[in-house]
């Protein structure tokens, strides 16, 4: 009776862990390295696959896990999650919201991308390559600037477990960091403030703060290469983003790209919308369904719309309108309704820290950021 206990208790525990994922062939397991995951592992309940919403198809039948590969993947994503401190995101979003103004035509944008460096350089120890990319648009330079990471990079020297061959596959998640207050009358992107705060400080913290907590839980673990993309140029029309994708050779080794823009204003609701471009991006759009529920994340409504091009202005519409799976997350795109007042201080002098009046919010778009890439980088 005991054992057949033991076997009951395994079955609970991978189906608490929800829908299936992706599985590859993947190389040998990274070493555990000097950083081990933390927090301690937890289950969540089981729930039936998310139902496809919108034109595109719906998700393909994947190979299961047994419940002990199942067990440990889920409680690896769930202490990663767990180890994003809202704190840490604050202290970010006051530091780039402090230079006045990360307009590129504008003395703070140099500021921001110094310290956006500098953040992403103290864990460079850890495996992490920093690059940049320069490009300019109608006159105004740009400059992209990435953080990748992978399992063979990021493996321990010291470990008796090899690290796993180089990735041939790459995931993304991306956060603009540029801002404009275009909205104010009479504003000068050269020379007045441009905080802000939302619109988006909150997704580029988030982006830095994944970077630490990669570091310390889950980067030999890695079986694709996790790019986090801070974009240049997105309140121009995605001219940072585009400009990126275009250099890009085919074929693509990107199978995702994730993006956080606005995440951190509403009164109502913990809502988000999910942004997701042609029907490339269908299975990623239940994904990010999935691991809402998987995870308790708790995301309230989580509102999938699709987008059939560029003209949702966001960093994932170059990548989903080049065919690569992509999508956005933002507390609201399109009009108010019943859990959304509307944020009417986003590209306004006042989008200051003070409007991000749901930083549980924030944090749920966080967790569900991470928990999908690093799903998908994990496979």
């Amino acid at each position: 009776m005991r054992l057949v206990g033991a076997v009951l208790v395994l079955l609970f525990v991978a189906s608490a862990c929800g829908g299936p994922a992706v599985v590859l062939k993947a190389p040998s397991p990274a070493p555990a390295g000097n950083a081990p995951p933390a927090g301690s592992p937890s289950s969540t309940p089981s729930f039936p696959p998310a139902a496809s919403s919108g034109p595109g198809p719906s998700v393909a039948p994947v190979p299961s896990l047994t419940p002990c590969q199942r067990e440990l993947e889920c409680n690896t994503v769930a202490n990663a999650i767990a180890a994003i401190d809202p704190a840490k995101m604050n202290d970010h979003l006051i530091a780039l919201t402090s230079v006045g103004s990360r307009d590129p035509r504008h003395p703070g944008h140099a500021k921001a991308v110094a310290y956006i460096k500098e953040q992403l350089g103290a864990l460079a120890y850890y495996g992490w390559t920093i690059e940049s990319q320069r490009t300019v648009y109608q006159g105004i330079p740009l400059e992209n600037i990435f953080a990748s990471i992978e399992g063979a990079t990021a493996a321990s020297s010291g470990s008796a477990i090899p690290p796993p061959p180089p990735a041939t596959t790459w995931v993304l998640v991306s956060a603009h960091y540029d801002s404009t207050a275009n909205r104010t009358p009479g504003w000068r992107p050269a020379a007045d403030p441009a905080p802000g705060a939302d619109d988006n400080a909150t997704g580029t913290a988030a982006l830095l703060e994944f970077a630490r907590v990669v570091s310390i839980t889950s980067r030999e673990q890695l079986r694709s290469r996790l790019v986090l993309a801070f974009f240049d140029g997105e309140e121009l029309f995605f001219k940072g983003s585009a400009a990126y994708v275009a250099s890009l050779a085919k074929p693509y080794k990107y199978k995702a790209a994730i993006n956080l823009d606005m995440v951190g204003f509403n009164p109502l609701a913990d809502r988000l919308d999910l942004l997701w471009y042609t029907s490339a991006s269908a299975e990623l759009r239940d994904r990010v369904l999935r691991a809402n529920q998987t995870y308790g994340i708790g995301v309230s409504p989580l509102n999938a719309q699709f987008a059939a091009d560029g003209n949702t202005i966001m960093d994932a519409a170059p990548f989903g309108i080049a065919g690569i799976p992509s999508i956005a997350l933002c507390q609201r795109y399109g009009e108010n309704d019943a859990t959304f007042p509307g944020n009417y201080t986003f590209h306004t002098i006042a989008d200051t820290p003070d409007k991000i009046t749901n930083k549980r919010l924030w944090l749920k778009a966080a967790k569900l950021t991470l928990a999908t890439a690093l799903e998908l980088a994990r496979s």
